[in-house]
């Protein structure tokens, strides 16, 4: 019962180191997006953050969902580098990559990756468009309006 009050209270010091940060320099969905990867980060069996520095775990989540999003990309918006958010954070780059690394592993994220994209990223994806209809990828536009509507409610 104890460690689960540290885990909480972890969490909620992640949560507001994170949320500090998207609030300076990005924006409120990766704000929501941290959030949502440190609460299903304490939901392991071995919580990562348990152990070593709270700076460090705060910037890799940061970074991880930076990597997918391709927040380090100055044509995409919002736009970071991975020095904003190590100097943020007191961090070295390569320590905040290798935990980044972790995470990213952890949660198998990656490109286009429907829980962690940003909704800029969704409304991207080259494959937002597709669905399997009795076993064969269509692109959902090209379906009747009534198929289009039917998979638009199973989507809620």
């Amino acid at each position: 019962m104890k460690e689960k009050k540290i885990v909480e209270e972890k969490a909620q010091q992640l949560i507001g180191m994170t949320g500090g940060f998207c609030r300076q320099f990005l924006d409120e969905d990766y704000r929501q997006l941290c959030e949502k990867l440190i609460y299903k980060m304490s939901r392991k069996r071995v919580v990562p953050f348990l152990s070593g520095r709270m700076e460090i775990w705060a910037s890799a989540v940061v970074y991880a969902l930076g990597s997918i999003n391709f927040l380090f990309d100055k044509s995409f918006k919002p736009y970071a580098t991975a020095e904003d958010i190590c100097n943020y954070f007191g961090t070295s780059k390569s320590t905040t990559s290798q935990k980044s690394k972790v995470i990213r592993d952890m949660f198998k994220m990656g490109y286009f990756d429907p829980e962690f994209s940003t909704q800029h990223m969704k409304d991207k994806s080259p494959f937002s468009n597709l669905v399997m209809i009795n076993g064969l990828i269509v692109d959902k536009r090209h379906l009747p309006p009534e198929i289009q509507e039917m998979i638009k409610q199973e989507g809620k």
